[in-house]
């Protein structure tokens, strides 16, 4: 009697996933395989035979793709999903899917921290205390930074979705003026949204929670800068390429804006040559690598999303399908 041979599942980059998060497998008979990382020439052969193929950020290409006739399902470990070829897999037969819904309490609670330090200049004050700015001072404290309250600023969402709704009702609780900003270019959107121009010129604070596509790429870039009479901070938690990063340098030191928090670039990790890179340490800009994701309470929901999302296919049953 022969034994049909279990599915084998492989997880290309398990470093995209904290060290401390454990990844419980699928239910279904499986055979298990994971890589901390995978350089684009080893995808053919660590593929080679596996039924399933988890991806965070590996590249998943036509051209692998031709070579793997076995694969028949790709979850991706992220909501975003452009590092696979969704129009080649459609053709190949092959399902894929992703992760949704798992960041909707991390990705708020980073932005409002951002917020938060820079509109209290708790960077610029710690290292101050660090370098011994206390005791220079001869007193109880010393102003050597500005401090703003929440409370009564206008902030300016650009992106309506599930996340930014999070962050206006985190805002709401903070005592500031949440504005949903109109598509840029767009008009006639209905009441939720205020005209994209007029956050410009309004908002004390401007964060974006957009999925970056042709049509949002540099969303902000040198000529949304001049607009923004009231010298906003600039907050991006969601996609690198939404705001153009060398006119946001150029607004930094041309003062069209009080400060910069960013948890996304566009290329990441940053090439030497990033202007961002340029102004670090400046005491009104901060930089985290692409973590307001990566809370242990998200990180434990999009893997069970994950497991899940495999197990449903090994039964015959996808679910969270994208093709």
């Amino acid at each position: 009697m022969s034994r049909t041979k279990s599915p084998r599942v492989v997880f290309l980059d398990r470093e995209t996933i904290g060290p401390a998060i454990e990844l419980v497998k699928p239910n279904a008979p499986h055979q298990w395989s994971e890589y901390d990382h995978t350089a684009p020439n080893e995808v053919l052969e660590r593929l080679e035979g596996a039924t399933v193929a988890i991806t965070n950020k590996v590249p998943l290409r036509r051209e692998t793709l031709d070579q793997l006739p076995d694969l028949k399902f790709v979850t991706v470990a992220a909501t975003g999903y452009d590092c696979v070829d969704v129009a080649a897999c459609r053709e190949k037969g092959i399902t894929v899917s992703n992760v949704r819904g798992y960041a909707v309490n991390t990705v708020p609670e980073h932005t409002l921290a951002l917020i938060l330090a820079l509109k209290r200049s708790l960077v610029a004050y710690r290292q101050d205390v660090i370098k011994g700015e206390w005791q220079k001072a001869g007193q109880f404290c010393f102003f050597n930074h500005p401090i703003s309250d929440l409370a009564g600023s206008r902030v300016g969402i650009i992106g309506e979705g599930s996340i930014g709704q999070s962050v206006a009702a985190l805002c709401r609780a903070f005592g500031m003026i949440p504005l949903f900003a109109a598509h840029k270019g767009k008009t006639g959107l209905g009441p939720l949204y205020t005209p994209f121009d007029e956050v410009l010129e309004t908002a004390d604070v401007i964060t974006i929670h957009a999925p970056l596509t042709p049509e949002t790429r540099d969303t902000l870039a040198l000529p949304e800068f001049r607009k923004m009479t009231r010298k906003p901070l600039i907050i991006n938690t969601a996609r690198g390429g939404l705001v153009n990063e060398a006119d946001l340098v150029t607004a930094l030191d041309e003062g069209l804006i009080s400060g910069i928090g960013f948890d996304v670039l566009t290329t990441e990790p940053p090439k030497a040559t990033n202007p961002l890179l340029s102004v670090l340490d400046r005491p009104n800009v901060i930089i985290t690598p692409h973590v307001a994701w990566a809370s242990a309470e998200a990180q434990t929901t999009l893997w069970g999303q994950v497991t899940e999302s495999i197990d449903a296919f090994l039964s015959g049953t996808p679910i969270r399908v994208l093709v």
